[in-house]
């Protein structure tokens, strides 16, 4: 039987929990299609569900994986969209830390030839997540002020990519040795290790700004809060950042609602106080379920931005499957600017 790779969260914990398997080839299932995986990403929602507090993990083992492209390798019985040898790209959520992966065909979107398969993957996860954000948690325009958190990662550069191509005044927070990237992308850098980002602002606009995305969580989402101008928007898209430091939790007990209660409050005492200003929560994987149009529509929409070299995605690294706890322990170290990124040979 033909064999291949993936990479298996053996239990709940560090880098090293994560162990190269040798399984039997799946066949696709009737409505699913098995790809042969090129390249995938790297993420801190892995570290998350690697560790156990991530709303989508599961219990081990399992293998890691929000995103990917590839090359279809074999349709199950039904599936009629796709052809053998299209390349195509997926959120995944999970599974994409493997050289194959079945997965159902309606999830899978056409990826053009012309682009590059690692920087094409970049689109599936962090620039889809930016691009929704941007454009349909709320709905920027030329001339609006954002305040983007943590504007040095892979989902703030994204943000000031995207910002910059819609005409938006930017600040972003980032430490020290990211302005410059920041200031590159057209962004106002903040060192938030310096300065209270609130005064800062405050200092810079007087009257806030229209949009806040943050992807802290937790108590910082009422500090972003208080810099929104009248109307103005916070977008949280994280909660358990406050819980990792080094790859590891901080401490206390492992649960997948811890950081949800404050932000549930936060969401409700924005619509209870008649200011104008409120908090609305962003999640790609709930989108995605609600609403697979958008989904398909706005994959498409970020590959022709690709394909038009309007889209830069930065990729520190890429690494082969079995450096997949390489890839986490340089995350968790956060000395890379960029996406790291695993490429199957």
């Amino acid at each position: 039987m033909t064999k291949y790779r993936r990479v298996v969260v053996s239990q709940y914990g560090g880098p090293e929990v994560l162990e190269v398997v040798e399984d039997t080839l799946p066949e696709p299932r009737p409505g699913e299609v098995r790809v042969r995986i090129l390249a995938a990403g790297v993420s801190f929602a892995d570290v998350l569900m690697r560790e156990g507090i991530h709303p989508e993990t599961t219990r081990p083992p399992f293998t890691l994986g929000w995103e990917l492209v590839g090359v279809v390798d074999k349709r199950g019985p039904g599936v009629l969209g796709q052809q053998l040898g299209d390349r195509v790209a997926a959120l995944s959520v999970r599974g994409s830390y493997a050289e194959y992966l079945r997965i159902p065909a309606e999830d899978l979107v056409p990826v053009p030839n012309c682009l590059d398969p690692v920087e094409a993957a970049c689109m599936a996860f962090v620039h889809l997540t930016a691009y929704q954000m941007m454009y349909r948690a709320v709905r920027v325009n030329a001339g609006d002020r954002v305040l983007i958190h943590s504007a040095g990662g892979p989902v703030g550069t994204a943000l000031l990519q995207l910002g910059g191509l819609s005409g938006l005044e930017m600040y972003g927070t980032a430490s020290q040795r990211k302005h410059d990237l920041v200031s590159r992308l057209g962004g106002i850098p903040i060192d938030y290790k310096a300065v209270d980002f609130v005064d800062e602002i405050r200092r810079l606009t007087r009257d806030g700004v229209d949009v806040v995305f943050d992807g802290i969580g937790d108590k910082h989402i009422l500090r972003s809060y208080k810099v929104l101008r009248r109307g103005g928007v916070v977008v949280a898209f994280g909660h358990a950042t406050s819980l990792i430091r080094d790859g590891r939790l901080t401490g206390g007990r492992r649960s997948r609602l811890r950081g949800l209660p404050t932000l549930a409050g936060q969401i409700i005492r924005s619509r209870l106080i008649p200011d104008g200003r409120k908090v609305v929560p962003y999640s790609i994987q709930t989108l995605k379920r609600r609403h697979p149009d958008w989904y398909r529509e706005d994959m498409a929409a970020l590959f022709t931005l690709l394909s038009q070299g309007k889209l830069t995605p930065i990729i520190a690294k890429q690494l082969g499957l079995k450096e997949a706890a390489k890839a986490h322990e340089l995350l968790s170290e956060g000395s890379l600017v960029g996406r790291i990124m695993l490429v199957m040979r």
